[in-house]
């Protein structure tokens, strides 16, 4: 893919990136001070010159696949950029340097943050994190929005390099008196499937699967559950008895130690693998992060 795009013109490249940004040939016009005219010209010129559709002329506009390729390209551009005028003094006063990041709620609420307080940043270094789960993470990557992402896919996104974190520890809890309600009249796999549940979101799989694997042939948990998008407020609402959830092992720890929380069954783990994908470029800061958060992750989680 280098080769090819080092021979697209950058102007053109450029321009498609602002009107994806911007959602719209006019909005892309305003940020590059030109005119709308002349940025549907130089996107059409790099479409004629890629031989494919880039864009999406939607309202806002979206990158076809292809398209997202080049915008992937001109974010790592932009990157390399910037750093370079890093490197050689020419950076604006107070310019930082920022750090874009993909990564999964649980990791967020437990070990990735306090992985971040290693980084150096100094220059002016910032974060910007996007929360998404971690089976969805590599998709912001490959579109292009973040550098870097946590992921549960071991599958390099082109363009990236991967390595493994290691792997976060899920265990089925619920409180004593939901126990009591919901689980007490019979074997675990024949009442857990009808008993209310806690979900993060419609992309959570997790407390489906772990029925699954308690009773052969099931559909997952049952179809009354409670959606609790935050990580801190999953494991509130289980410790409140909205329902039974799977949370993270070193997250429940302190409430299970309380007694305020129980767990279903001790000896069926759910283990998700992580890993950490990023752009291959010799970026000081993306390496910088790469290395608090490998280490981190070595300490909080299981190998």
């Amino acid at each position: 893919m280098t080769s090819a795009m080092a021979e697209l013109p950058l102007d053109q490249v450029r321009t498609l990136l602002a009107v994806v940004d911007g959602g719209t040939f006019d909005a892309a016009a305003a940020a590059l001070h030109v005119t709308p005219s002349a940025v549907s010209q130089r996107v059409k010129a790099l479409e004629q010159r890629t031989g494919r559709v880039l864009l999406l002329r939607t309202k806002p506009v979206r990158p076809t696949p292809s398209g997202e390729i080049v915008v992937r390209f001109a974010r790592q551009l932009a990157r390399l950029e910037r750093d370079t005028r890093s490197e050689l003094g020419m950076s604006g006063e107070g310019e930082p340097t920022r750090v874009t990041v993909a990564v999964n709620a649980d990791s967020l609420a437990t070990w990735f943050l306090p992985a971040l307080t290693r980084v150096s940043r100094e220059p002016h270094l910032c974060f910007e994190l996007h929360r998404e789960d971690e089976t969805r993470t590599a998709e912001l990557l490959r579109e292009g929005l973040v550098m870097a992402a946590v992921t549960s896919s071991p599958e390099a996104v082109a363009g990236c390099s991967v390595r493994a974190l290691g792997t976060m520890r899920y265990v089925a809890v619920a409180s004593p008196d939901f126990v009591a309600r919901h689980l007490a009249d019979g074997p675990l796999h024949e009442t857990l499937p009808g008993a209310p549940v806690l979900f993060f979101d419609r992309s959570d799989d997790l407390q489906d699967a772990f029925v699954r694997g308690l009773r052969s042939g099931s559909g997952g948990a049952s179809s009354l559950r409670h959606a609790v998008p935050t990580s801190e407020g999953f494991l509130t609402a289980v410790a409140a008895g909205f329902g039974w959830g799977m949370v993270p092992e070193a997250h429940s720890r302190p409430l299970l130690d309380s007694g305020r929380l129980v767990r279903l069954a001790p000896d069926r783990p759910l283990d998700v693998p992580l890993y950490w994908q990023q752009w291959k470029l010799d970026s000081p800061a993306l390496a910088a992060v790469a290395d608090a958060v490998t280490t981190a992750a070595a300490r909080a989680l299981r190998t």
